[in-house]
């Protein structure tokens, strides 16, 4: 976290416990091609266990981060996760039990786990944390006391001088002295206790704050010294430490990458993307981390957000498919409030319900990840755009992806280096052939994607939207609206609303102008429904025509594609 409002910066904590003998955790099956990480912003460990078995692990993420597992701060806000006030495992999202819980979980569905790791401050509150430790500024019985702390007590106030970057107080925040040996032991014991209950990497937060050499005797303490390690130290120009005094240690997060595609996807030209990466001033590919967006930059509007629509839908598929960096997905959370902290305390019930987005989940995203693992070591060949915001590149003879961010419909012959056969495009699960020459034929509606890969030869049943986890009917209904107009749907079933447009679930607008919704309905549920405009005011236009009328098959799968009727 480099220079953030007071709120962001907050984002930032650690940990180093207490060492508890565990039981050997269980493996996770090696990672191999596998390098997404889909970031679990504030979810309850049980709920993240819930999606490694029934999203991530089919979908094929190879790891899974998630929040900072120590003692904090109590509070509502989400940024209380950044201020640690002990290394026990008893914060808000779970207990020890439910940690360990969740990464075997998470390993028996072949997915990594990478804890999110704050140890470059304490809290910055005096009272009693979340496990019911007492504590005050520069104060944690049994921890640290004062002398543990930096000397510098302001708040960072220069950027261009190392020593205020590394010494002094973030946002307030009391900055820990991690030059000292009792502090780097302390750090690392916090660090150990998660890898014996079988944590596979950290994300280290905050790591610009602290010196490299710090974090290199860190790491060096580890029982697994060469576990991953990814590391959170913003680029910016002319400021006096760089990223890439951390690559000695591990992966370092490249902020400059998300910048330029909120740049490119929101208001240049896809077509400069031909040459995205190294050439651009970034890290080497090999130790980058990458996203289109996090906790801090979706809410300080650095980068793009789900409230960005389809260009933030279709940054992630080009992420996805472009080989540079490993990337993160990440997955929180509706906002208005910019501190709120998670739905009902991080408990997910269920995908798309109560504000959660699961943008991992989406088909758009999630479909993708299977694209990357498929098109592994092939470099980008065939590059096709119209010179300005529709593109598209083969990986190899194993992937190809195209990208139509204009605002009309793209039609046109694509040269591949694919073998001749059928594919399914992933995107829309349709069917696309590829004839002897490497060549197809295809439409993209405006702000839509295609991709095939070697490893989709056929479509799955139910329509375009993958099958759900569980018994569900998923809603995708063409609708256009103007700003501060939603899409509802609402029928005679409570799930729906009873018919009640102020209960009607809201639809998602991430593929806009379809907007897309899974609810849970039991197999064989027969029910009828209509479509609803709703405007910041409450007033409701309901579509027109006839009730709409389907029932849940005995299979649980039911796709519904509508328009919606003005």
């Amino acid at each position: 976290m480099a220079r953030k409002t007071v709120a962001a910066a907050l984002a930032v904590v650690a940990g180093a416990a207490v060492a508890v003998t565990a039981p050997a955790p269980a493996q996770a099956a090696p990672p191999g091609q596998k390098d997404v990480t889909a970031v679990m912003f504030e979810w309850k460990f049980a709920s993240v266990a819930k999606a490694c078995t029934e999203q991530l692990g089919p979908a094929g993420y190879g790891y899974v981060q998630v929040s900072p597992p120590q003692e904090r701060i109590q509070g509502p806000t989400w940024w209380t996760a950044y201020q640690p006030v002990s290394y026990k495992i008893a914060g808000p999202l779970g207990d020890r039990t439910a940690f360990k819980n969740m990464v075997d979980t998470c390993h028996a569905a072949g997915v990594k786990v990478v804890a999110d790791t704050v140890i470059n401050h304490m809290a910055n509150a005096s009272g009693t944390g979340t496990g019911g430790t007492s504590f005050s500024k520069y104060d944690y019985p049994g921890l640290y006391g004062g002398a543990d702390l930096d000397d510098c007590r302001a708040t960072i106030s220069n950027y261009q001088d190392r020593a205020n970057v590394q010494n002094c107080e973030l946002v307030g925040l009391p900055d820990l002295d991690t030059g000292e040996d009792w502090v780097r032991g302390r750090i690392a014991g916090y660090m150990n206790d998660l890898l014996s209950l079988g944590v596979d990497g950290f994300r280290i937060d905050a790591a610009k704050h602290m010196p490299a050499a710090d974090l290199a005797n860190i790491k060096s303490r580890l029982s697994n010294p060469g576990v991953h390690w990814k590391q959170e130290a913003i680029f910016g120009a002319g400021e006096a430490v760089s990223p890439s005094e951390y690559l000695g240690t591990g992966d370092v997060q490249e902020f400059r990458y998300a910048r330029d595609l909120k740049r490119i996807f929101g208001s240049e030209k896809l077509a400069h993307l031909s040459t995205f990466g190294e050439s651009w001033g970034y890290m080497s590919s090999g130790v980058s981390g990458v996203f289109v967006d996090n906790h801090d930059t979706e809410r300080n509007g650095e980068t793009l957000s789900y409230k960005n629509g389809a260009a933030y839908t279709l940054a992630s598929v080009f992420m996805l498919a472009w080989p540079y960096g490993s990337p993160d997905v990440h997955s929180g959370y509706e906002f208005s409030d910019k501190d709120a902290g998670a739905p009902n305390g991080g408990q997910v019930n269920a995908c798309y319900a109560d504000g959660w987005k699961c943008q991992h989940a989406w088909r758009e995203i999630s479909s993708m990840v299977g694209f990357r693992n498929a098109a592994r070591g092939a470099a980008v060949g065939n590059w096709w755009d119209n010179g300005n915001n529709a593109i598209a590149f083969g990986r190899g003879a194993k992937a190809f992806v195209a990208i139509n961010r204009e605002g009309s419909a793209l039609s046109r012959t694509f040269q591949t280096a694919l073998p001749a056969g059928t594919y399914c495009d992933v995107q829309s699960n349709t069917t696309v052939t590829v004839d002897a020459a490497g060549r197809f034929t295809a439409s993209l509606g405006a702000n839509t994607a295609l991709a095939l890969h070697v490893g989709a030869r056929t479509c799955q049943a139910g329509g375009t939207t993958p099958p759900p986890a569980s018994s569900a009917a998923a809603f995708n209904v063409q609708a256009t609206t103007v700003p501060g107009q939603n899409i509802h749907v609402t029928g005679d079933h409570p799930a729906l609303g009873a018919w009640s447009p102020a209960s009607a679930p809201k639809l998602d607008p991430a593929s806009y102008p379809v907007w897309k919704l899974t609810v849970p309905l039991p197999a064989g549920t027969t029910f009828s429904y209509k479509y609803v405009r709703k405007d910041a005011a409450g007033n409701v236009t309901w579509e027109s025509g006839a009730n709409r009328v389907a029932t849940v098959p005995a299979s649980g799968q039911l796709v519904l594609n509508d328009t919606f009727r003005n």
